[in-house]
């Protein structure tokens, strides 16, 4: 039971982790040396948006050497334990070190804009903020394609002519216009397989691990493909961004209330005090620990129907349960994890449900087809 024990032990640091951030950020507050930081660096700059950055640098850079063992763990000695990275140490240093400094770059800007945003609009400043991150989405989404994924990963068209065709073929049956099917180096990284949907507008691609391309039939990744262009046909990219906006305007509006009311307890006056940005990060966790079940319960149903489109499109159920369940094995995913952790944590229903559903979907549907022939016949 590997693949249940590593699923277990992924979770716990996962938890350990946010538990130890909390903790340690309220703390932070608690004994007033956010304050005594804030002051520090004030006596050095007047400038609030230096002191900022440096206030955020600085956190930041302590979080990540107090958790480093965790994440350590998490991601190279257990992944390299059972048996699923190809990463050497430099290059997981190499990869980090990247992801720090495109992080770092599209941050630092959200974060200038959110301090200037929250002195100009004061009490309202989450209207503003939920509106510019809705159209900083809207272009980050439409750049990471072919700006920042590159940066990470070489991505080239397919060779494969048949299955580019085959994809073509999915895709503008379900009535997306793509241009050419591409492949990463996946491997470079890891021993795992994937698929993916991504970009908007003109930057839509479908891209495939080679990690996929080398080990799956044309069958197998063609059901892969066809779930997740069951996404877009079902129009699950649309609703989630929705949904999307609708759950960042009311999350902001929740943290706005709670933060003012609560910086008292922490002897702050305005909003607008650095010291007092820790506060923020308290409340989103809080918020994002009730959001998280609720925002999996519909990912879950939107996996179901793009399910439901692969196996109608293709009519390769078994196909795609084999698919489900090599991708699965090769992942290393848990087959049966616990309920309540399904329930909270699983973007995607177990595979054993998959399965189960994909099975009575087919069973009905082909039950259905015969009583519809015997009536023609009839």
């Amino acid at each position: 039971m590997n693949s249940k024990k590593y699923n277990n032990i992924k979770l716990a640091i996962g938890i350990s982790e946010t538990f130890l951030i909390f903790i340690l950020i309220f703390l932070f507050l608690y004994s007033g040396y956010s304050r005594k930081l804030s002051d520090f660096l004030y006596s050095y700059s007047g400038s609030d948006y230096i002191v900022l950055i440096l206030f955020i640098i600085i956190i930041s850079a302590a979080a990540s050497i107090i958790l480093f063992p965790l994440n350590f763990y998490s991601s190279y000695f257990l992944e390299h334990k059972y048996n699923l990275s190809n990463q050497t140490l430099l290059k997981y240093f190499a990869e980090s070190i990247k992801s720090t400094l495109v992080s770092v770059s599209i941050g630092v800007p959200i974060l200038l804009l959110f301090y200037f945003i929250l002195k100009e609009f004061g009490d309202y400043w989450w209207l503003v903020f939920a509106s510019a991150m809705f159209f900083i989405s809207v272009i980050l989404s439409q750049i990471f394609p072919v700006l920042i994924f590159p940066i990470f990963y070489k991505v080239k068209p397919i060779e494969d002519e048949e299955l580019k065709e085959r994809i073509k073929n999915l895709a503008k049956d379900a009535g997306l216009k793509v241009q050419d099917v591409y492949s990463f180096n996946m491997s470079k990284n890891t021993k795992k397989a994937n698929a993916a949907f991504t970009g908007l507008g003109k930057t839509k691609r479908i891209i495939l691990g080679d990690t996929l391309l080398s080990s799956y039939s044309k069958d197998e990744i063609e059901t892969v493909i066809a779930h997740e262009l069951g996404h877009y046909k079902k129009k699950h990219i649309i609703k989630n961004i929705i949904f999307g906006t609708v759950n960042s305007f009311a999350m902001f509006f929740v943290i706005s209330v709670l933060y003012k009311i609560s910086l008292s307890w922490f002897g702050f006056t305005v909003i607008t005090e650095i010291a007092a940005f820790p506060l923020l990060t308290l409340w989103a966790m809080l918020i994002g620990l009730i959001q998280t079940p609720i925002s999996n319960l519909l990912s879950r149903k939107f996996e179901y129907e793009a399910d439901q489109y692969a196996i109608e499109y293709t009519r390769k159920p078994l196909s795609f349960i084999q698919t489900l369940n090599k991708l699965t094995e090769q992942n290393l995913g848990d087959k049966e994890p616990h309920p309540f952790v399904e329930w909270f944590f699983y973007s995607h229903p177990s595979i054993k449900k998959r399965i189960s559903a994909i099975e009575n979907y087919s069973k009905e549907k082909m039950i259905l087809e015969n009583k519809q022939l015997q009536e023609q016949m009839s």
